[in-house]
């Protein structure tokens, strides 16, 4: 062998190497524009003044004066929803640790929260006494907190001792779920979400795949927000994240979660109807602004060339399809007669069935909401997957691959295995090119 030829030999030798090296990594968030945070098109102008109102709203910090605690998470949406746009899920930077101390609070940061980590919220499984429980806990107090709005100097509760509870395995982690879509997503029929959750049951049966819905107690509509699917509408989410991520009492939870007296600064419900209101859209309560700004955001925008570029992005999408992602991460349903004219008849390229699927020992959490079991999980919406930085309800990865490969587990004493077992599998079976393309697929959504 020649010495140029015994060059081009190590040369190519080395070239696929490298290519083999390189196959399989999460091309990581997609940059350039969000492709998020905009309102939907042909919006009245009625509808677009409602978005403007609610977006301020969504954005707006809460203080003291405003009814923010006595516990809470953060001191507003926003900055829960701040990634890659206003409506969407955790940023580069945690807001959590500077809140803690803000205006002279004295908490202490858990140890479960960091500069560069996800926004959590904290449940515990079981109350003292060992029974259920499932709720979330504040992290912070407004105790010694005096901000331009009020002050807590007053107040003397303290935070509960998570530290003691994380070394006794009874704390779980949920992240925000990115909210754009919302209104496709609350005007799809029930019987639409269960007409596609019976389609393909051959397939389903081969691949292990069931899946049921979760449902409102009162009237069994089937729920579909929240990453268990607790939540039936845009109003209940917001509601309920008023109260509970910022301890914001209002029209649909008037009571304080912790009602201590020498904490109750604004003594009253705060997030109230204003009947002597000079316009409508002053009227509307901060709930009624955040549903009704979550109902008219947009969808996110795929990239149809990022990363590794459009023939890629199509292969990963057949790869998807073919082993059986899709039985699950349903690519569309639709939406259909609706008093909003811009979502009505639309396709929600959601990614989802919005059922509940056991997921397995590996990303139980042992909480039970409605009839979502302590295994169960809401398939995740993928729209808008390419420029979130964390992954799964607890933000335990920043890696996509690592976040498949949770999706299987083997069955143990107390859960069965994943759902997603035969479909990971095949995805493994794929050759190395193969799962590269179907990483740039979802990094591309």
């Amino acid at each position: 062998m020649t010495t140029n030829t015994c060059s081009r030999a190590l040369t190519w030798s080395f070239l696929v190497w490298s290519t083999a090296a390189l196959a399989q990594v999460d091309p990581g968030v997609r940059g350039g524009p969000a492709g998020a945070g905009q309102p939907l098109p042909n919006l009245t102008a009625s509808e677009l003044a409602f978005f403007e109102a609610g977006l301020e709203d969504f954005e707006e910090a809460e203080g003291i004066g405003d009814g923010l605690g006595p516990r809470f998470n953060l001191d507003g949406c926003g900055g829960c929803h701040l990634q890659p746009a206003v409506g969407g899920t955790s940023g580069p930077v945690n807001p959590q640790v500077s809140v803690a101390t803000a205006f002279g609070a004295r908490n202490t940061v858990p140890p479960f929260i960091t500069l560069n980590g996800p926004i959590r919220e904290a449940r515990f499984k079981r109350t003292p006494a060992g029974a259920r429980d499932g709720g979330v806990h504040g992290l912070f107090v407004i105790s010694g907190r005096s901000d331009n709005t009020g002050s807590a100097a007053g107040c003397n509760i303290v935070q509960e001792n998570f530290a003691s509870e994380v070394a006794a395995n009874n704390v779980i982690f949920r992240i925000p779920t990115p909210v754009f879509g919302a209104g496709l997503i609350e005007e799809i029929p029930d019987r639409l979400i269960l007409q596609n959750l019976a389609a393909n049951p051959t397939t389903k049966s081969q691949l292990g795949i069931s899946g049921r819905v979760n449902r409102n107690d009162s009237d069994g509509r089937i729920t579909r927000f929240g990453w268990k699917a607790q939540n039936v509408s845009g109003l209940f989410f917001s509601g309920e994240a008023y109260n509970v991520e910022m301890g914001i009492t209002n029209e649909m939870f008037q009571v304080e979660r912790d009602e201590t007296p020498e904490c109750q600064i604004v003594p009253v419900p705060n997030d109230v109807l204003l009947t002597d209101a000079a316009t409508p859209l002053e009227a509307v309560i901060a709930i009624d602004k955040f549903a009704v700004f979550m109902r008219f955001l947009a969808p996110p925008t795929p990239s149809s060339t990022t990363p590794g570029g459009n023939a890629s992005i199509t292969e990963g999408f057949n790869a998807f399809v073919n082993i059986g992602c899709v039985q699950c991460h349903t690519r569309s349903l639709r939406t259909e007669n609706t008093t909003v004219a811009a979502l009505r008849n639309r396709e929600a390229v959601l990614f989802s069935d919005l059922a509940l699927h056991n997921m397995g020992p590996g990303l139980a959490d042992d909480i039970v909401q409605g009839l979502a079991g302590p295994d169960e999980f809401r398939t995740a919406p993928l729209w808008g997957l390419g420029q979130r930085i964390f992954f799964l309800h607890d933000g335990r990865t920043r890696d996509l691959l690592q976040a498949i490969q949770a999706h299987r587990s083997t069955g143990n004493g107390t859960f069965g295995p994943s759902e997603a077992n035969t479909v990971i599998d095949r995805f493994n079976a794929l050759p190395a090119a193969r799962r590269q393309d179907m990483l740039n697929f979802l990094r591309s959504l």
